[in-house]
């Protein structure tokens, strides 16, 4: 099946970057986006000075405010809007494989970005993309590896292949919804990460968190349909060790900054808050023990310091490892 026609929705930092390895993959690539400025910079002079400033965008990137026809579409707007993107564009999305990019539950449904997806387009044909990766390598042409995920093994390779260049590889996979969770999940534990280093705690508490953290995924996304196979690859333990120890991880920085006590307003609003009371709920319905992701919900509730929460895990009751 041949995918020359890409188009990417949304045109903030890692839609571009999207675009970007696309095209140097050989795609025809189209940024849709509704920022008429940032529209006209990427027509006129192959930049988006306000997201990425400083990239030249390969000359197979174009944009618009309108989605063209498409083979393929990748989906690159954060998590809580979703839905009311999709149903903007949904006309033009009828029976198109949609790879989405965004890594988040959806307040209030509880529902994993395929499932919105499926509820406003049931026709698409969805696929997930996650995995260890930030918009400015990813668009700077520093070796990345991610996951596609996706149910039908031969076409998700054939996706894969279509968005693969020189720095960019795409492992397919087919646990979608493994891959979906452990992207979404992964910031949770990012901003608790951030927490523990933002407060002073030390480089040994921040290793034990991401290693129990990934217990605890692993309990969350078998239980809601995942496999733990998928957990020890890119898109399970090298999304979550990243998004945990970088300061580029922006649900890293969030979280950094309520540890140490001081404003997120510079940082703005980030996938790991809206996905924490959801990863919650989640947890409680199935029956799951996740004592990190209720500490994490406890400290954007601002009513417990970190480190009130940090010696109440540490009271919990002592357990074999495994």
């Amino acid at each position: 099946m041949s995918f020359a026609r890409i188009s990417v929705i949304g045109s903030g930092a890692w839609g571009t970057a999207l675009a970007q390895a696309a095209a140097l993959g050989g795609g025809e690539v189209t940024l849709v986006g509704r920022d008429p400025l940032v529209i006209d910079d990427i027509a006129r002079n192959r930049r988006n000075s306000r997201y990425l400033p400083g990239l030249e965008l390969a000359e197979r990137v174009g944009a618009s405010a309108a989605l063209p026809a498409s083979d393929l579409v990748i989906l690159a707007v954060p998590a809580q809007q979703s839905r009311a993107v999709l149903g903007q564009f949904a006309a033009g999305l009828a029976g198109l494989p949609v790879v989405l990019s965004a890594k988040g539950l959806e307040r209030g449904t509880q529902l994993r970005q395929s499932e919105v997806l499926a509820a406003i387009v049931p026709s698409a044909v969805p696929f997930v993309l996650s995995g260890p990766s930030f918009a400015e390598d990813v668009a700077t042409g520093r070796p990345t590896a991610v996951t596609l995920a996706g149910d039908d093994a031969e076409l998700t390779s054939e996706v894969a292949a279509a968005l693969a260049g020189p720095t960019f590889r795409p492992y397919a996979a087919d646990d979608r919804i493994g891959v979906e969770l452990a992207g979404a999940l992964k910031n949770v534990y990012a901003l608790g990460a951030g927490a523990v280093d933002g407060a002073g705690l030390g480089a040994s508490a921040r290793a034990a968190l991401i290693a129990r953290a990934f217990a605890e995924l692993t309990r969350l996304v078998v239980r809601m349909g995942g496999t733990s196979t998928s957990l020890a690859g890119l898109a399970g333990l090298g999304d979550l060790t990243l998004s945990c120890t970088s300061v580029q991880s922006r649900n890293y920085r969030y979280g950094a900054a309520l540890g140490a006590g001081r404003s997120t307003e510079a940082i703005g609003l980030v996938e790991g808050v809206a996905t924490a009371p959801v990863a919650l709920e989640l947890a409680r319905r199935h029956g799951i023990d996740a004592p990190l992701v209720e500490a994490v919900n406890r400290l954007l509730s601002g009513t417990e310091s970190i480190a009130e929460i940090v010696a109440s895990l540490m009271a919990r009751p002592l357990k074999r490892e495994t």
